[in-house]
């Protein structure tokens, strides 16, 4: 039996695992930390990442644990003003064949692990950090910090930003400081008052800032996550810091955000990092995957659903006997390089949405009113409606063999459509400007 190792025992390393087991390889899960567990807060899963959740077997496993999204909610952070609501309806579900949904990173962490350990062709070894490899005749030889190593068909590593793997193979030295901290809690949902509870990914948008919030775990905790440019020298990574800082950072917000932004406790603080896309993330029988391959900023709530979208392509291409894994694992890497660009640049694009200031400002909020809903539909159709995850856009997706819609609840409804993505009238998009302002 062929053996594939994977370097990184998290959300993007173990979908990996299950994909490529599926194929009937054998995998070995080789995790840094002493035991296999996941740190953090909330994620967003759109319809493509739920898709890929699907092709994995767990879709309706995260369907049990997952809070469904009405509205996305962009709110004029100083002012107050509700600017525009993407709706997250039968309308938008009978489009995208799925439905956007929050869940808590570790409830999702837990799904994935147990589905690992279910496996007959998974081994999960703790306390096994990969320092690098050698590439040897029809395999790798992986090194592992602690001295010993293994030979394997192939090393896909999903060993995130500090990737000792990509170290290796691309080289590019630390990740990018951004110049902006988020600070994170969760707050107990029956804390919150009544009239802050949405069901809605909410955004409120402020100059050089901006705060995101929305429910998770089921519904019962809030999750708070404001962010600001504020030039940090050197990036850190699950900080404390006291509650009076985040009230001076985010003094400048209308009463109602800040009114949520007291319910916090325990607040915690990343400085924010990424790397420039590289166009190979291959070196033969190894591969990158996830934060190790395209680290992002969160701007476009699509890490996650990017190393599931990794996972499930890599998988898909390594149906096949370990003498075509190079090959394979090239096209693994041809099929993802344009799309996983393409959502780095709307990640870092999105800070000019978010903390445009004065002018700029009123532009964004004149331009996002004016935009329908199937305007807002159009502008993510690339992003949300993609299926094969290899396409750099939705319009090229096969349309898949049932005739309904996928949502958490079964296939109910109408085929949804493709479309091309389109551009917002007018000067400013959700890019930013086309022509500056006079």
């Amino acid at each position: 039996m062929t053996t594939v190792a994977i370097a990184g025992g998290g959300i993007g390393g173990l979908a990996t695992a299950l994909s490529v087991s599926a194929q009937g390889h054998r995998v070995v899960v080789l995790e840094r930390n002493d035991e296999f567990a996941e740190l953090g807060a909330g994620i967003q899963l759109a319809p493509n990442g739920m898709h890929a959740l699907d092709r994995l077997g767990l879709a309706a496993d995260v369907g049990r644990i997952a809070v469904p999204v009405k509205e996305l909610r962009f709110m004029d952070g100083v002012s107050g003003e509700h600017v525009v609501s993407m709706p997250l309806d039968g309308r938008y579900q009978a489009r995208f064949r799925n439905a956007y949904v929050v869940v808590h990173r570790g409830e999702l962490y837990r799904l994935l692990l147990r589905a690992c350990r279910d496996s007959d062709r998974i081994d999960l070894r703790p306390s096994c950090p990969v320092a690098g490899y050698e590439r040897t005749d029809g395999g790798v030889r992986v090194r592992l910090a602690e001295g010993s190593a293994l030979t394997v068909d192939a090393l896909v590593g999903a060993d995130g930003l500090h990737s000792a793997v990509r170290a290796q193979l691309v080289g590019d030295g630390s990740p990018r400081n951004a110049g902006i901290t988020v600070y994170r809690s969760i707050v107990p949902m029956d804390r919150v008052p009544q009239d802050l509870r949405h069901q809605s990914v909410t955004w409120w948008a402020g100059p050089g800032r901006h705060f995101v919030h929305y429910p998770i775990a089921g519904g019962r905790y809030l999750n708070l996550a404001p962010s600001v440019e504020n030039q940090p020298a050197e990036a850190f990574s699950g900080t404390a810091v006291p509650t009076a800082l985040i009230r001076e950072e985010f003094a400048v917000l209308c009463d109602t955000a800040r009114r949520l932004l007291e319910l916090g406790a325990e607040w915690k603080a990343w400085v924010l990092v990424d790397r420039d896309p590289v166009d190979v993330w291959t070196d033969d029988c190894v591969a990158l995957l996830g934060d190790a391959a395209h680290p992002m900023l969160h701007y476009a709530a699509q890490g996650a659903c990017m190393a599931l979208e990794d996972a499930v392509v890599l998988g898909a291409l390594l149906n096949c006997p370990a003498a075509q894994f190079g090959s394979q694992l090239r096209r693994y890497n041809a099929a993802r390089r344009e799309r996983t660009a393409r959502v780095h640049q709307l990640a870092r694009d999105s800070i000019g949405l978010w903390h445009a200031r004065d002018a700029v400002a009123t532009a964004r909020n004149e331009a996002l009113a004016a935009m329908s809903a199937a305007d807002l539909y159009d502008y993510v159709a690339w992003l949300h409606g993609a299926w094969n995850f290899a396409a750099p856009d939705a319009t090229s997706v096969p349309e898949p063999a049932d005739e309904g819609t996928y949502t958490l609840a079964g296939y109910l409804g109408p085929d949804g459509e493709h479309a091309d993505p389109a551009t917002p009238s007018g000067t400013y998009t959700l890019s930013g400007y086309l022509d500056a302002p006079t």
